[in-house]
């Protein structure tokens, strides 16, 4: 009897693909790599034409001793790590390692972990593609260049135990740019308008919105505003006209990696790793009662909203089942594609049977799992139906040279939102506009009511819109969001606070570092186009060496450069006029994870330490005591006072003059001075 060997890459699959193919098959697991080059060297060099030096892994040699022992028997052997770069990769070592024989060697890939998907993969086996594996092993080297030639240099200059990443440092980057441009905004104040009108006839009220008059009018002063209220004085209202239309919804793509990580955030307030953490559970397989352990969802890294033939139509037969042949949309909906070709060659996520529903299957599920997997079910079943259609009402009433306007929607046919709604879909409650109301209809103007607006600055990144901005700079794929951000909070670079990311002062100190130093590393276009070199690579258009070729050079001339102009950066060990209480030692400043910290220099003997307050300069603007900078307990800066009775707080540093409009503290912003009360607005240049 035949015997063939399958090896996976997660020994999580290895019961559920046994029990598909029979007896004749052995399945076992690699646990992922296998090998790597070496951790103690770069592993390659330009004087060997850039050859890698590959190692097997420390802890892999026992897996891969029962792998070659399984080889010897098998009479063939199918290689089924994950459809991507990285499996394609692991695949290639796993030859490399286990000196398989090309003749009995066969790559196979499932986009999900079902009995007809492993079926049909078997099938159609193949050889290992190359290019994939040399824009994975590209992707490493250019990686691995950036963190072993950079890192030590921040150690040196900074502090130890500090990391550089290509897509990491280009993260780190962005969430400092937009700190900045948020420590910089200057509020700029704007004034709403509404008009309350009496409809003889007509129960309710109709509250309609200043425009303007032809054009659209922006109401930026005070002073704006009484001109405008002076000039509608004794004006009589009437309704220029009514219109009525249609507008149509349409349903969402089915997820990506990056659009299900930034929904899950929002909806579920999940991390993005623990997003990736529960799909790779539901890709892998659950145990459900009555099927086994079979895998719930397709792969969970691309960018493809591609769906096949048959999970489409199955997918439509259930809603027609299910809802009705009005819910169920026309043909497969396809979206221009991006100039970007990543990884279309998988679908995108979806549940591997569309019958196998959210709550028939909630027993079998944790309440994370039943959670991510219902928010995938859902989604994917939306995109298979109709959009939801709205009637529309919009009214122009006229009041002298101005307009007011209404609008206001009605859901006639609720299409996908019968399965599917993220939060935004939510109509604004709006007037209930009659609809008996005409250009004939009679107004009484009831009141006028004006609001003080300010604009606002921009968000604080989420690791939601981080990934969403990351995906459309074409920085990193889906396979890297995750890491990523994980990084960046493991190195205490970045904090998050009630979901927003934060630079800490340490990630200011390596930011500002990488921008002055290796200004390409930390440029987006450039870190954008790298990509499209792997890509090129993966394609088989672009000579792997080529773009290392291009690459290294620089990087080691901007490296030795660095190491001769980058002065030191001092964050810790200077001596204070604070007296240990334990010991009579002058207390020294230390660096931490969340920033400075005043410690005793008699450490070990002594251990005492307290909390670091550096004095802003400034006198309180409640009592008059010192502004000091302080930090949350997760390391976010803001300026408060030195007086533990007192509560002044501030995210921006207090300035010494007072307002001169309402006579309250001012706070600095970039080359301006602005008022910290809100509904003031006033500034000035420092």
């Amino acid at each position: 009897m035949a015997k063939y060997l399958v090896i996976v890459e997660s020994p999580t699959k290895v019961k559920t693909i046994k029990k598909f193919l029979g007896p004749n098959y052995v399945v076992m697991a690699s646990n992922g790599h296998v090998r790597d080059l070496p951790k103690s060297q770069l592993g390659f060099s330009p004087e060997d034409d850039y050859e890698p030096k590959y190692i097997t892994i420390r802890g892999k040699g026992e897996i891969l001793a029962a792998l070659r022992k399984e080889v010897k028997k098998a009479d063939k052997v199918y290689l089924a790590t994950d459809p991507d770069r990285e499996g394609e990769a692991i695949s290639w070592h796993l030859a490399e390692a286990l000196k398989l024989d090309p003749s009995k060697m066969y790559r196979i890939t499932f986009n999900e972990i079902t009995k007809s998907a492993v079926k049909e993969a078997m099938k159609h086996p193949r050889a290992i593609d190359m290019d994939m594996v040399d824009a994975q092993q590209t992707r490493r080297m250019v990686d691995r260049m950036v963190g072993y030639r950079i890192s030590p240099l921040l150690w040196e200059k900074i502090k130890r135990g500090l990391s550089a990443g290509r897509v990491q440092s280009v993260a780190l980057r962005i969430i400092g740019d937009r700190e900045q441009e948020i420590n910089d905004f200057i509020p700029e104040e704007y004034w709403t308008l509404d008009a309350v009108f009496d409809v003889e006839g007509e129960k309710k009220p109709l509250t309609a919105h200043f425009y303007g008059n032809d054009k659209k009018i922006n109401i930026h002063s005070k002073e704006e505003l009484d001109q405008i209220l002076k000039d509608l004085e004794g004006a009589s209202y009437q309704i220029s006209e009514v219109k009525k239309g249609e507008r149509t919804k349409k349903a969402p793509q089915p997820f990506t990696t990056s659009t299900l990580q930034q929904d899950a955030s929002r909806l579920l307030n999940f991390s993005t790793q623990k997003t990736m953490r529960i799909a790779q559970q539901l890709y892998e397989g659950i145990d459900v009662k009555g099927s086994g352990t079979v895998g719930l969802i397709t792969y969970l890294r691309t960018d493809s909203t591609r769906i096949s033939e048959e999970a489409d139509q199955a997918a439509r037969t259930y809603i027609r089942e299910t809802w009705g042949e009005e819910y169920a949309s026309g043909a497969e909906r396809t979206e221009a594609k991006s100039s970007r070709k990543i990884q279309d060659a998988h679908e995108a996520i979806r549940p591997s049977d569309i019958r196998r529903t959210p709550e028939s299957i909630k027993d079998a599920l944790t309440r994370d799992q039943f959670r991510l997997y219902q928010l995938i079910w859902k989604r994917f079943t939306a995109s298979r139906m109709k959009p939801a259609v709205y009637d529309t009402t919009s009214v122009k009433i006229r009041g002298g040279e101005y307009v007011f306007t209404v609008a206001a929607s009605r859901l006639r046919f609720e299409g996908f939102l019968s399965v599917y709604s993220d939060g935004e879909e939510e109509e604004k409650k709006s007037n209930a506009i009659s609809g008996t109301l005409d250009e004939s209809s009679v107004l009484h103007l009831e009141s006028f009511d004006p609001e003080q607006h300010f604009t606002q600055p921009p968000a604080h990144y989420t690791e939601a819109s981080l990934v969403r901005t990351l995906e459309e700079l074409g920085i990193g794929r889906p396979s890297t969001y995750a890491p990523t951000i994980t990084t960046l909070l493991a190195r205490r670079y970045v904090l998050k606070e009630k979901k927003n990311l934060y630079l800490t002062e340490l990630g200011e100190a390596v930011n500002d570092m990488m921008k002055k130093a290796f200004p390409t590393i930390v440029d987006v276009t450039f870190t954008a186009n790298m990509e499209s070199l792997l890509d090129s690579v993966g394609e088989g258009t672009l000579d792997w060496k080529t773009v290392v070729g291009n690459f290294y050079p620089d990087l080691d001339q901007a490296v030795k450069q660095a190491e001769e102009t980058l002065e030191k950066v001092t964050i810790a060990d200077e001596v204070t006029d604070v007296v240990c209480e334990q010991c009579g030692r002058n207390m020294v400043v230390k660096y931490g994870p969340h920033g400075k910290f005043l410690a005793c220099p008699g450490f070990p003997d002594c251990r005492n330490t307290k909390p670091y307050l550096e004095k802003a300069g400034v006198a309180c603007p409640k009592c008059g005591g010192e502004v000091v900078i302080r930090r949350t307990k997760n390391g976010r800066r803001y300026y408060g006072c030195e007086n533990a009775d007192c509560d002044f707080m501030s995210w921006q540093k207090p300035a010494a003059e007072k307002c001169p409009r309402c006579g309250g503290y001012m706070v600095e912003k970039g080359t301006k001075l602005v008022c910290a009360d809100k509904n003031c607005g006033y500034n000035s240049n420092k």
